[in-house]
């Protein structure tokens, strides 16, 4: 019987410290999403580093990448990766960091590992698609804007790129239609 005790006292103690960690995770999500960043980075140091999930960590991330600490970001998405090869968000946000930096073959082998990931994500094509423009590979800009543009065809900057793609490939009439589409959504809102 002392043992079962002992058990259940144990269990629930673990379950407590679980339970109010992951609170902790949630509720500094909720307070980025307010652009509290404080507040987030607040709640999210006060949870054992060893215990931070990926998101965690991309939160942590994102604050540093808000504030301008870009170095301090990296790390913290790279400490995203270590701790869940399959963070697709932080390989997202790197490959942002190296487009900023001009670094458009690390930018793009970034987006491809989160697109390996989570495959759905239209802005992650979209992305992709405009590192691709910069390096003027417009046949990849152009099926990866598809790509984009199949998952979420409300977003009237898929459009575009995809019109300025096709302008520039000498394709005047797809050019035109996605131009149009384009002129459609923004005159929509």
């Amino acid at each position: 019987m002392k043992r079962f005790i002992l058990f259940l006292i144990c269990f629930l103690f673990t379950s407590a410290v679980f339970a109010d960690e992951n609170g902790l995770s949630r509720q500094a999500t909720a307070f980025y999403s307010d652009n509290n960043h404080t507040r987030t980075m607040d709640l999210i140091l006060q949870i054992n580093e060893n215990d931070r999930t990926a998101q965690d960590w991309v939160l942590l991330g994102n604050v540093l990448a808000d504030k301008g600490e870009i170095d301090n970001a990296v790390y913290m998405y790279q400490k995203a990766i270590e701790n869940d090869p399959k963070a697709y968000k932080a390989y997202y946000n790197l490959g942002n960091y190296y487009v900023s930096r001009g670094q458009f073959d690390l930018a793009i082998g970034h987006y491809k590992k989160a697109i390996k990931i989570k495959s759905d994500n239209p802005y992650i094509y979209y992305n992709l698609a405009t590192t691709y423009i910069k390096t003027n590979n417009l046949g990849q800009a152009k099926a990866n804007l598809n790509k984009a543009i199949m998952y979420k065809s409300t977003v009237p900057e898929f459009h575009y790129n995809l019109a300025y793609v096709y302008k520039k490939l000498g394709k005047d009439k797809l050019a035109q239609t996605y131009l149009d589409n384009y002129n459609k959504l923004i005159s929509s809102y």
